[in-house]
């Protein structure tokens, strides 16, 4: 049940980065599921880091979002070299 529900949120969460982050970011669904799922992973690295979470906690939605966001903006800087 636990990969199912990453897969849940991370769709979700990819879902609510996009929505947010300006632009025409064009994923597709499995795409997007890797970019919340990345982003959370992101969010939780950098909140242990930046001392918001403590060794093992996850980090929540708003922390999973805004990681997303963080990779999705890096994407963009490489999509757009390439292209």
């Amino acid at each position: 049940m636990g990969i199912i529900s990453m897969i849940v949120v991370g769709f979700i969460v990819g879902l609510l980065a996009r929505a947010i982050m300006p632009g025409d970011q064009k994923l597709g669904i499995i795409m997007t599921i890797i970019l919340g799922i990345i982003g959370s992973v992101v969010a939780g690295y950098l909140g242990g880091a930046l001392g918001f979470y403590q060794p093992g906690q996850g980090a929540g939605w708003i922390g999973s979002i805004i990681g997303a966001i963080i990779v999705l903006f890096i994407y963009g800087l490489i999509a757009k070299k390439r292209g």
